[in-house]
């Protein structure tokens, strides 16, 4: 369910006001905010957001921005931890409330982290798709590569729908519509329950049956660039095979063949 309605301005330094909610799943929702006038961010980035505690400090984590750096809102997925200190609060937010946005984006989930290449897989797990949800709603992306793969890994069939929902608009969206009807190819996988595609995706590139199912051949450093956002375990292993293939991680500071985001892992 998606509530809307029009907003009031923030009272509180660095607070933007919620102007939509969207509950996926019992585990899952997103929501929008107003932007500050002064972010400035690279899409695929992440800002530190949260709510006042009772003592009046803020509590904050990092979140990546879902949007693109175009858009005129902030969008954020986020999981619904029950005894989670911010989840807890902030998956029972509505709209016209306020939540925290430090405007200071960072992350290593940028284009200018990679070396130029033929083909981008961007790969994810749960809520990890959100710097990617980012990404593909940015012409620079298509304007870099030839190919865009996007893969999405979760337990349910149910929670990948905000991934699906967001794939399936993208051909009406108005700056990239036409280039990601050509470029972006979409593999999501589900681990525990029945699915096209059953199974961890790590274990699908090891067997090969990713590849195959794309039409693409092994990953190869000298075309495939990667961009890895998910748990620990996916973040290590993904990591694992690209080193066995002679991939290098990159960095804002040394661009090379793959990065990760781990600023969401403990």
């Amino acid at each position: 369910m998606t509530i809307q309605q029009p907003v009031n301005a923030p009272v509180r330094p660095d607070a933007q006001i919620v102007t939509e909610v969207t509950h996926w799943t019992d585990r899952l929702f997103s929501f929008r905010v107003t932007r500050p006038a002064s972010l400035r961010f690279r899409s695929g980035e992440f800002v530190m957001i949260g709510l006042l505690k009772e003592d009046g400090k803020p509590l904050l984590r990092a979140y990546s921005i879902a949007s693109p750096s175009w858009d005129e809102t902030l969008e954020f997925y986020s999981i619904k931890v029950p005894d989670g200190p911010l989840t807890s609060k902030l998956q029972n937010i509505s709209v016209g409330d306020q939540v925290i946005v430090r405007p200071k984006p960072v992350g290593t989930l940028v284009t200018d982290a990679l070396l130029p290449g033929k083909r981008l897989w961007l790969l994810a797990t749960g809520t990890g798709i959100a710097p990617f949800a980012s990404l593909i709603r940015d012409p620079d992306i298509y304007e870099r590569y030839e190919q865009v793969i996007l893969t999405h890994t979760c337990r349910t069939v149910e929670e990948l729908t905000y991934g699906q929902r967001l794939v399936e608009g993208l051909p009406e969206d108005p700056l990239v519509g036409e280039q990601a009807m050509d470029k972006l190819h979409y593999f999501a996988t589900v681990t525990q329950e029945k699915f096209v595609n059953k199974g961890r995706i790590t274990d699908l590139m090891r067997s090969g049956e990713l590849f195959e199912a794309l039409g693409t051949g092994p990953l190869n450093p000298a075309e495939d660039r990667v961009m890895i956002c998910g748990s620990m375990g996916l973040n290590l292993d993904v990591k694992t095979i690209l080193e066995e293939a002679s991939f290098t991680e990159g960095s804002n500071s040394a661009p090379a063949d793959f990065v990760v985001e781990k600023a969401f892992v403990g």
